[in-house]
């Protein structure tokens, strides 16, 4: 696993895993933290023997958002355009998360806070430790949701449950998320490692264009009429008929087998 600062990054079996580490302050965001995410994020994204990628954090939490004390001293020095900076990180990891043709797992190992919660929601598929909460946590020290919360957090659990997570900003456990919507899945702490990874190798085993087109129909579906999704799954589909995977697929099932996909071109 190669060390870049703050972040751990590991290609194994078609898995990338990305590591916020900084675990004595719960992997809270700082100065050039936020670019190195980014980067391994979309170094992932770039790298052909990647099919997956897993984001998790060290230690006893995902991620709890900004280093209040770091955004503290911004602050006092009115250092308002350094405050700005890990905004626009925000938006470059969130953007490189839901754009990246490949699924990405949020492995919640603990708290994931503010915009720890939302670089989780982010994500494609969400499991978490039985330890695990999550809270829109934002307004406890006077700001506002950012990292793409707004959006993502009523697309999730509607307008309602959203205003009511945004206004009190109370962290909520793993159960409570479960029940929300908010994660996909509950295990048990001892057990999130290895699930997380059986997760991810089931995914590295399936065909990657299907994948991809299917997390961008799920982009398109919250703006698109049904026509317009007819029109997608068309084009779609036909991608998919002239790929060798789909070839290999059909076969693979007439002949009673397992599948070997490749790259799904």
């Amino acid at each position: 696993m190669s060390r870049e600062s703050h972040v751990l990054s590991d290609v194994t079996g078609g898995i990338g895993t990305v590591v916020l580490n900084r675990p004595e302050k719960m992997n809270a965001f700082f100065g050039p933290m936020r670019d190195e995410i980014a980067e391994a994020l979309e170094t992932m994204a770039d790298r052909e023997d990647v099919r997956v990628v897993v984001v998790t954090g060290a230690g006893r939490a995902f991620c709890t958002g900004a280093d209040v004390g770091y955004m503290a001293g911004l602050l006092e020095r009115g250092d308002y355009h350094e405050a700005n900076a890990l905004v626009r990180a925000g938006r470059r990891v969130v953007g490189t998360i839901t754009s990246m043709a490949k699924p990405v797992i949020a492995s919640l190992n603990g708290p994931a806070a503010g915009g720890g919660a939302n670089l989780a929601l982010a994500c494609d598929l969400r499991i978490a430790s039985d330890r695990a909460s999550i809270g829109q946590t934002f307004n406890r020290i006077g700001l506002h949701p950012d990292w793409g919360g707004t959006w993502l957090l009523p697309a999730l659990v509607g307008r309602a449950r959203a205003a009511e997570l945004f206004f009190f900003g109370d962290m909520i456990d793993a159960e409570d998320a479960l029940r929300l919507g908010l994660v996909n899945r509950v295990v048990p702490h001892e057990r999130l490692e290895a699930e997380t990874r059986e997760w991810a190798e089931r995914l590295a085993a399936k065909p990657a264009l299907p994948l991809a087109l299917a997390k961008q129909a799920l982009r398109l579906a919250d703006g698109a009429s049904l026509d317009e999704m007819l029109d997608y799954e068309g084009e779609a589909q036909d991608r998919c008929f002239r790929s060798a995977d789909a070839l290999e697929g059909t076969r693979a099932f007439m002949e009673k087998r397992a599948p070997e996909f490749g790259a799904g071109s």
